[in-house]
């Protein structure tokens, strides 16, 4: 039994907006090179960004720019200014601004994956939908939780850090914060795994 053509339609968006949404990991890569270099490119993509969704708010049609955005924009969006992109990058961008760099990946990371990861395996495989995480499901949160812990175990090789940034990105994940959860889930991540990695180095632990 086929499903039907607008769901299987809002499957395809949802694979795209994720993998978009995926790209924004290459950010710690960019800062790894060149810290300045990698605010820079962030700044300027949400700025370009916004010129091009003002065009097409405005009628102009942006070759592929505004193809991606109607292929990608949710239901919710209708014909208003697509905010998604931007709070991604404005979340990868204030994480690169207000931590050093290990718990800035960390905080990345939980953005790219943690969050990435939580919507994909939500909708293909979300079953149990408790009242407490506002409609989203256990599987969802429990694939934000493992997918940041190990990310950012990679980074940082402290159990205890890892742990307290996906408790946060999970908590986080699961609130009712729409297209800004792009900003509260890296920051909450990253505000954790620093006061966590600070807290172990000061005690000598």
């Amino acid at each position: 039994m086929h499903s039907p053509p607008s769901v299987v339609q809002e499957f395809k968006s949802e694979i795209t907006r994720k993998c978009i949404h995926l790209l924004i990991a290459l950010a710690p890569v960019l800062a790894m090179v060149s810290a300045g270099f990698a605010v820079a490119m962030l700044i300027l993509g949400i700025m370009l960004y916004i010129f091009l969704e003002g065009l097409r708010l405005s009628g102009v049609e942006v070759p592929f720019f505004s193809k991606i955005i109607r292929k990608t924009s949710r239901p919710r969006d209708g014909s208003h200014f697509v905010l998604g992109p931007v709070t991604l990058g404005a979340g990868a961008l204030l994480s690169l601004l207000m931590f050093p760099p290990v718990p800035a990946a960390m905080a990345i990371y939980a953005l790219a994956f943690g969050d990435g990861f939580a919507s994909l395996v939500g909708r293909i495989f979300g079953r149990v939908r408790p009242p407490f995480l506002f409609g989203k499901s256990v599987e969802g949160s429990l694939s934000c939780f493992f997918c940041v812990l190990l990310s950012s175990w990679c980074v940082c090789r402290d159990v205890r850090a890892s742990l307290a940034a996906a408790l946060a990105a999970t908590v986080c994940e699961a609130l009712p914060l729409g297209d800004f959860d792009n900003i509260v889930i890296p920051l909450a991540a990253g505000l954790a795994a620093r006061l966590s990695l600070g807290l172990w180095c000061v005690q000598g632990l």
